[in-house]
């Protein structure tokens, strides 16, 4: 009889093994078309908001947190094939905000963490320590930035950052918005609607837009950086960071890239993540800028709008570089005049799309494991989450094995 513990860890993770509905063919070929571009775009909901909080409220200078990002997201298209996103560290960027913490502490958090993933992917240990994960905890994972996004967009709605030119208006407003953008993006995902979307939220900015326009870069700097800064960086923006990063933009992406792609993400490994996303990170301490990662909700934000190949981020790197470079300048009052209901529609029917991985899992006990693991992490500690799932799992394997020991070492009448 098989037990509900038998199914294989990470299945995902595993090319061969990748569910049957996914193409299995390997295409090598860069789509540059409409669908490509409308899924590109689909991940502003969470790049925007923390790019203009670190610029207004830490001192980051505009170009310095476009860089890292476009940079890295051309290489990811270049390298991985298919739409591996680009995201600013979620809980790294979120207390930097909420601490006031300058520009030198985020540029050391940034070198941590950049050294850190660097020797990870190098290595090999990643690569390891994947297949310890089984495929529920992994869906927890993916269930818990779900949720994460949704609570993002819901507080962006409901208390507009004054960095924002919306948040004078009324809630009432904000809240209506976003669930007409919601609505229709879940219903037009599939006809490139982000790219009307976001073409609507550019025309809006251009009639806000205080002027005048300043074109060129703006200014990057080398950080000035002590050990009373990388023990700051350390403790208040590096440790809460690391189970995240090594979680979601490490083995959950990798697993969504498979679970999506099939074969034609067979580049996408734990290790090679950990590399793109630490060179970076090393980049972004170096210019004093914002420190990115991947992440498994923005590959089926890209995903779920059209994007199929490397071409989406390499178009999103592509823009992203033009705007730090062409407008740098002028850089914070443009992303600041973005309209919020488009910002949060998209990023909470990301959140909900993501949330939609679990629908594989077909054991009431890994819908169990999910859940656990989805809501404490959102709730609370993901790594406490962790730690407490995998326990629990392989103490399960393991009574199996000595129950089917006991029972073969059993004479038989």
């Amino acid at each position: 009889m098989t037990s509900w513990l038998d199914r294989p860890p990470v299945q995902t993770l595993l090319p061969a093994l990748a569910p049957q509905s996914v193409p299995q063919q390997v295409p090598n070929r860069l789509r540059f078309d409409r669908a490509e571009l409308a899924g590109a775009v689909a991940d502003l909901g969470v790049l925007v908001p923390i790019a203009v909080a670190l610029i207004v409220k830490n001192g980051l200078t505009p170009t310095a947190v476009l860089l890292p990002a476009g940079l890295l997201y051309i290489v990811a298209g270049l390298v991985y094939r298919v739409p591996v996103p680009v995201q600013p560290l979620k809980a790294f960027g979120a207390i930097a905000i909420a601490k006031g913490l300058g520009s030198s502490e985020i540029a050391a958090g940034a070198l941590l963490m950049g050294s850190v993933f660097v020797v990870l992917g190098v290595s090999g240990w990643l690569d390891r320590v994947a297949k310890v994960f089984p495929q529920p905890i992994i869906r927890g994972i993916q269930l818990s930035v779900g949720l994460l996004f949704c609570r993002l967009a819901w507080t962006l709605t409901t208390s507009p950052p004054a960095e924002f030119s919306d948040h004078v208006r009324p809630v009432w407003w904000l809240l209506g918005g976003a669930i007409v953008v919601i609505t229709i993006a879940l219903l037009l995902r599939r006809h490139n609607i982000s790219l009307l979307l976001v073409a609507l939220a550019a025309i809006s900015i251009v009639f806000r837009y205080p002027g005048p326009l300043m074109l060129g870069p703006s200014s990057l700097h080398v950080p000035e950086l002590s050990i009373q800064t990388f023990t700051t960086a350390a403790l208040a923006l590096v440790l809460p960071q690391l189970p995240l990063t090594f979680a979601n933009a490490c083995l959950a992406t990798a697993d969504v890239a498979h679970t999506y792609f099939g074969l034609a993400a067979q580049r996408v490994r734990p290790g090679r993540l950990a590399l793109s996303l630490g060179f970076a990170n090393l980049l972004a301490g170096g210019i004093s800028g914002m420190p990115v990662c991947h992440g498994a909700g923005g590959m089926t934000a890209h995903r779920s709008f059209g994007a199929r190949s490397g071409g989406a981020p390499i178009l999103m790197g592509t823009l992203l570089l033009i705007l730090a470079f062409a407008i740098g300048a002028s850089l914070t009052a443009v992303l600041a005049g973005f309209p919020l209901p488009i910002l949060t529609g998209l990023l909470a029917v990301s959140g909900l799309l993501h949330c939609r991985l679990l629908k594989d899992l077909r054991h009431p006990y890994h819908w169990a494991l999910a859940l656990a693991v989805g809501i404490t992490g959102f709730v609370s500690n993901l790594a406490v989450a962790l730690v407490a799932a995998l326990l629990l799992w392989w103490a399960g394997k393991a009574v199996i094995a000595l129950r089917r020991q006991k029972t073969a070492n059993e004479p038989k009448a």
